[in-house]
C-alpha cells in the first residue's frame, strides 16, 4: 500500500457559524498544556449535524465541538454526553481522543461546548483513497475491522467502567421507538408526508424481551472514525458520541447497517451514500449481520424490526436537520435536498415491512 499524507480536511468557517477565537484560544491555554501562539482557526468539512472547529497551534491541534444553532431535539446534541463517554471508556477502549475540557456556561460561545486533541490519522470519508491501491481483500478487511470496533464496544463491561447511570437500559427500545415517532411528528414540515403507516408498524412489533445492554455509540459508520494513515486497518478513533447511550445492542447494530449502502442496492439508494460500503470487495450487511451474532452471542434472526428502525431514525435525522433550514435557522445549502433523501428511506422501510414475516 502506498504512503499517503493525513487527511481529515478542513475549510474556512461557515457564514453564520463563527467562534470567538480570543476566547476559544484564552481556554485551550488554561486548559491545554504546550501549546502557543495564536491558532489558526478553521472547520471541519463534516457534520451535519454539531459543529466541529480545528484550532490549528504549531505544536498540536486541538478540536472544539458545539450544538448547531436554531432550534435542536431535546438532547439531540449533547455535548456532555460525548465528553462523559469518552472520558469514562478511555482506559478501556483506546480509540477514542482525549478530552481536555467541558462547559455548558452558554454565556461563552452561545451554547454548551468542549475541547479534546485532534488525532492525526485518515479520516475516510465517500471513497477509499485510490493511492492506498486496495485490493477486493483490502476493502473487505477494511469493513470487518470497523465492525470489529463496534463489537468491541458492545463488549465492554458498562459498570466496570463507571457507566451504570449513564442512562437507562431497561426499556431502552421501547423508548427509541416513541421517541423518534414524536421527533419525526415535531420536526415535519409543510411539504413532508407523515408517514403514519410506518410508525405505525415500529410501535405495533415492537420486542417484548431485550438483549442485555451495552454501551451504544448511536452513529457508527466509517466515516466516524480516524485510521492511521499507514495502516488503516487500525481504528485510531471513533468520533461523534453526541446520542451514546445504554440499551439494546441489536439498536446500534440496525443504526449501523443502515448507513451501510452497498453495490447491489437500487440507485436511488446508493444516491444516499456517505461511506464506501459499496466498492468491489466490502462485506455486506448479511455478512455483518451474521458475523456479529457470531462474535456476539446475540441472536438475530428476527432482524427485521430493527432494520426498519435503523432506515426511520435516519430519515428523522434528516428531517430535524431539514426542519431548521425550512424554518430559515441556518442557511447551509447542503440540507436543500434533504426531503428527497427522507422520502427514499422512508419508503424504504415500507418495503422492508410488506417483506417481514413479523
Amino acid at each position: 500500500m502506498a504512503n499517503i499524507t493525513n487527511r481529515n480536511p478542513t475549510v474556512d468557517v461557515r457564514e453564520g457559524q463563527q467562534v470567538d477565537i480570543k476566547l476559544v484560544d484564552d481556554l485551550v491555554k488554561q486548559h491545554v498544556k504546550g501549546v502557543s501562539g495564536t491558532p489558526i482557526l478553521r472547520q471541519f468539512k463534516g457534520g451535519n449535524s454539531n459543529l466541529t472547529y480545528l484550532l490549528a497551534y504549531p505544536e498540536k491541534g486541538i478540536v472544539l465541538r458545539r450544538p448547531p444553532p436554531g432550534t435542536k431535539a431535546k438532547s439531540a446534541h449533547s455535548m456532555s454526553r460525548e465528553y462523559t463517554i469518552m472520558n469514562k471508556i478511555k482506559p478501556a477502549f483506546a480509540a477514542v481522543p482525549e478530552t481536555f475540557f467541558y462547559t455548558d456556561d452558554e454565556s461563552i460561545l452561545g451554547s454548551e461546548f468542549y475541547l479534546m486533541e485532534k488525532v492525526e490519522g485518515y479520516s475516510i470519508s465517500n471513497e477509499i483513497p485510490p493511492e492506498w491501491q486496495f485490493t477486493r481483500k483490502q476493502n473487505h478487511q477494511l469493513g470487518m475491522a470497523m465492525f470489529d470496533k463496534l463489537i468491541e464496544l458492545h463488549k465492554l463491561d458498562y459498570a466496570a467502567l463507571g457507566l451504570a447511570d449513564f442512562g437507562r437500559p431497561e426499556g431502552y427500545a421501547s423508548r427509541q421507538i416513541a421517541g423518534w415517532n414524536s421527533r419525526f411528528e415535531q420536526a415535519l414540515t409543510d411539504d413532508m408526508a407523515p408517514f403514519v403507516d410506518v410508525r405505525e408498524w415500529l410501535e405495533d412489533k415492537l420486542p417484548t424481551v431485550e438483549n442485555q445492554p451495552s454501551i451504544l455509540h448511536g452513529d457508527f459508520r466509517i466515516d466516524n472514525m480516524i485510521v492511521d494513515a499507514n495502516n488503516p486497518f487500525n481504528v485510531k478513533a471513533v468520533l461523534d458520541w453526541e446520542i451514546s447511550a445504554l440499551g439494546e445492542p441489536l439498536m446500534d447494530l440496525a443504526n449501523t447497517l443502515a448507513y451501510w449502502v452497498q453495490a447491489n442496492d437500487p440507485s436511488e439508494f446508493k444516491a444516499l451514500a456517505i461511506q464506501p460500503s459499496y466498492v468491489e470487495g466490502m462485506p455486506s450487511r448479511a455478512e455483518l449481520l451474521a458475523y456479529y451474532g457470531e462474535q456476539t452471542g446475540i441472536d438475530i434472526s428476527h432482524f427485521d424490526f430493527y432494520s426498519v428502525y435503523g432506515y426511520f431514525r435516519n430519515a428523522v435525522i434528516l428531517q430535524q436537520i431539514y426542519y431548521r433550514y425550512y424554518h430559515g435557522q441556518t442557511s447551509d445549502q447542503r440540507f436543500a435536498t434533504f426531503p428527497v433523501a427522507i422520502n427514499v428511506l422512508c419508503n424504504h422501510c415500507r418495503h422492508l415491512i410488506a417483506m417481514s414475516d413479523l
